[in-house]
């Protein structure tokens, strides 16, 4: 059993820790409070071949592993969690499904352009009426005269305004259910394909949630992304992956949190000492450093089996289902730890708590990911 990281992985985080500290947490804060989409430091990325990591150097990709991906994800996100939720659903939801499933034409036409940065990678999964039920998907599609027709809509989508393009899911044959479920290729700019940006969030306001209306969308029969009926199964594969990143950009914002709760406990004076002095607090920060690291375990030990080629689904739930708790556990102490100024934004950890709470709903519920794993083990 070998913990430690390899030269190349090293290096990548020696890179990102750089990157996020000079590049991405300057403008954070004002990105935030604009809800500035940040263009700019992808446009960085796509220089440093980073928009592509984990996929196939044949289609522009940086054949990296999916330890990498995490590296990258939570270094993003300790910086900036809606950076880092925009780069992982990049990767892990728009480009992980043409990877897995796309031909190789759709691999050299689609999936080369989310690895130079050309789009952006988005996945559209989630309905009004089909969250965590994801079976119950009203969106249909009917084959007349060798192209798809599509009718529906799509909710809480992350990069669809970015993207020229996108995987999503609909219904093809609604007798039989779940396995009547097939996934498309969809150009965002077809005609009766709406894009729709004006959620007001809790948090993570930098990064790009949209609604998507399709209307006789029309798109060529070759454009279905692996076989019909099997769109359901394809993203939950697809979710496995994602879990990862949503588990690494948990423990990045938990770091983030910990790291200012530590350097304010340490300057901050009461009753003559300052408040790193006292126990209550050193608990406060003891059990959040322990609890960081194992969540990071527990995400590099779920990247580690993917790259294996072994099961995972278990491990990625695990891992995302503690490292989100942890996160919001974290943040909620930062706060604490930080009393009054803890509620103002200046100290940020405010922001920090707030772009948390969405890991516990997105890319599976924490309700739903306790189920995954009930299963897992046999109940």
């Amino acid at each position: 059993m070998n913990f430690d990281l390899t030269s190349e992985q090293l290096m990548l985080k020696k890179m990102m820790t750089e990157f996020a500290d000079e590049v991405v947490a300057p403008g954070a804060d004002e990105r935030d409070r604009t809800k500035q989409f940040p263009v700019e430091i992808f446009k960085q990325m796509a220089e440093l071949n980073l928009m592509g990591l984990p996929f196939s150097e044949e289609y522009g990709g940086a054949g990296a592993d999916s330890t990498s991906f995490a590296i990258v994800v939570e270094e993003l996100s300790r910086a900036c969690g809606s950076t880092g939720i925009t780069y992982s659903a990049h990767i892990s939801l728009g480009g992980a499904p043409l990877s897995l499933f796309g031909t190789e034409e759709q691999k050299h036409k689609y999936l080369s352009k989310i690895c130079s940065g050309e789009s952006f990678g988005a996945f559209g999964l989630t309905e009004p009426n089909a969250g965590s039920d994801a079976g119950g998907t009203r969106t249909n599609a009917v084959l007349k005269d060798r192209e798809w027709v599509i009718n529906g809509s799509k909710c809480f989508i992350t990069n669809a305004s970015h993207a020229s393009f996108l995987a999503l899911t609909a219904v093809t044959d609604k007798e039989k259910g779940s396995r009547g479920i097939t996934a498309f290729i969809v150009p965002t700019d077809a005609p009766g394909f709406t894009v729709v940006d004006n959620y007001e969030k809790l948090g993570l306001h930098s990064s790009n949630t949209t609604e998507l209306i399709l209307e006789n969308v029309q798109v060529p029969e070759e454009n279905m992304l692996g076989k019909e009926g099997e769109g359901f199964k394809q993203f939950l594969i697809t979710l496995d992956g994602g879990r990862i990143g949503i588990g690494a950009m948990a423990v990045g914002i938990a770091q983030a949190a910990h790291d200012k709760a530590l350097q304010y406990a340490k300057q901050r004076t009461a009753f003559g000492n300052s408040l790193s002095h006292f126990q209550a607090i050193q608990h406060k920060l003891a059990d959040m450093a322990m609890q960081i690291e194992l969540a990071r375990n527990m995400v590099y030990k779920a990247a580690w089996l993917k790259d294996k080629g072994r099961k995972f689904t278990k491990e990625a739930a695990m891992a995302k289902l503690y490292a989100s708790e942890v996160a919001m556990s974290a943040t909620h102490q930062a706060i604490q730890i930080h009393g009054g100024y803890g509620y103002m934004r200046e100290y940020q950890v405010e922001r920090f708590f707030r772009d948390a709470r969405l890991l516990e709903i997105g890319e599976g519920t924490s309700e739903i990911l306790r189920n995954v794993i009930a299963r897992e083990i046999g109940c």
